[in-house]
C-alpha cells in the first residue's frame, strides 16, 4: 500500500509544473501531513529527484527524467482511447507516431497487462468528409510549423467561398469531432484568426520564424474564450 502511494506521489509531482504543497498531496491521497512528510523523506533517501521548500511545496528537480512507473486501469483506458483517436483523426505521420508511441508504452507494461492493452475493446472511428480527405495532408506541414514557430503563407477559402491569401503565425491546433482548426495570429488582420484545415487551399513556409510575443500566443487566445 505504501509503495503504491509513493508511486502516486511521484506521478502527481511529475504532472505539475509548479510546486505542490504537502497539504494538497495529503488531501488528494487521503492521508495525514505527517505521512506525506515521511514519504518525502523516504523518496529522497531512495534517490528520487524530489526537492521540497518550506512554504512553497515539493517538485521534481529540473533536468531529471522519470520513466512511467505504472498505469492504473483508467489511465490505461485513457491512453488507449487517445492513441486510437489520433490514429483515426490525424494524418499518416501522426497515426504512425501513435503506433510507435503505443509500442513504447507496451514495452513498460507488466506482462499480464500487455494483452489487455492491445486487445482492449475500445475503438475510435472517424468518417472524414471528402473535402477533408483531399486536404488532410495540410495537417502535417501546419502541425510542424506550429512546433517550429515557422511563419506561413496560406491560401484559404472561407465558408462563404471567398478566397484570400494571408501571412500567419501558426499557434495551435484543435481537433474537433469533424474538423481540425488552426489558431493563428494573422498579420493582415493584426489579430487572432481560426482556419479550418479542410478549407486550406495552399500552405507554404516563408522561410522566416517568429518569436514569442506577449498578447500573441495561443494561451492569450485561450484567455479570450
Amino acid at each position: 500500500m505504501r509503495v503504491q502511494r509513493l508511486f502516486s506521489i511521484l506521478d502527481r509531482l511529475r504532472a505539475r509544473r509548479q510546486p505542490v504543497s504537502a497539504e494538497s498531496l495529503a488531501d488528494e491521497l487521503g492521508v495525514s501531513l505527517r505521512t506525506i512528510y515521511r514519504d518525502m523523506v523516504t523518496l529522497q533517501s531512495m534517490g528520487a529527484p524530489v526537492r521540497g521548500e518550506g512554504g512553497i511545496g515539493y517538485q521534481i528537480e529540473k533536468g531529471y527524467f522519470l520513466p512511467p512507473l505504472h498505469f492504473d486501469a483508467d489511465e490505461l483506458d485513457a491512453i488507449i482511447i487517445g492513441m486510437r483517436l489520433v490514429a483515426a483523426r490525424g494524418d499518416k505521420p501522426l497515426a504512425d507516431a501513435a503506433t510507435r508511441a503505443s509500442a513504447k508504452i507496451s514495452a513498460v507494461l507488466p506482462e499480464d497487462m500487455e494483452d489487455s492493452y492491445y486487445d482492449a475493446p475500445l475503438l475510435a472511428y472517424s468518417v472524414q468528409p471528402k473535402s477533408e480527405e483531399e486536404t488532410i495532408d495540410f495537417l502535417s506541414p501546419v502541425r510542424t510549423a506550429v512546433r517550429d514557430r515557422a511563419l506561413l503563407e496560406i491560401g484559404y477559402l472561407d465558408l462563404k467561398d471567398q478566397a484570400s491569401e494571408r501571412i500567419v503565425r501558426p499557434l495551435g491546433l484543435t481537433a474537433f469531432d469533424k474538423v481540425w482548426l488552426l489558431t493563428a495570429w494573422c498579420e493582415k488582420s493584426d489579430d487572432f484568426r481560426s482556419f479550418r484545415i479542410d478549407r486550406l487551399q495552399s500552405v507554404r513556409r516563408t522561410g522566416k520564424s517568429f518569436r514569442r510575443e506577449a498578447g500573441k500566443e495561443f494561451r492569450d487566445y485561450l484567455k479570450r474564450l
